[in-house]
């Protein structure tokens, strides 16, 4: 697998994850139920560093053979 089909699988990892998390979203929207929704509530805020980090991981492999990139401190050495 190249740099560009893992960039890729992230980029549509990180799709996925925010339409479930748009999913959820309209799930709270829908129910009156306190406690479904604080579950509901909790699973977003469980999904959005997973979101967060697959886009971060999809731009960094998307560029990682450029020179001068500032690359996210996070994931190198």
């Amino acid at each position: 697998m190249t740099m560009e089909e893992l960039s890729a699988a992230y980029r549509q990892a990180a799709e996925a994850i925010a339409g479930r998390i748009r999913e959820l979203h309209e799930a709270v929207k829908a129910t009156d139920d306190p406690e479904e929704t604080d579950i509901l509530r909790r699973r977003i805020a469980e999904l959005r560093p997973l979101r967060r980090e697959a886009r971060e991981l999809a731009d960094l492999t998307a560029h990682y053979y450029e020179r001068g990139y500032h690359r996210n401190g996070k994931y190198t050495v």
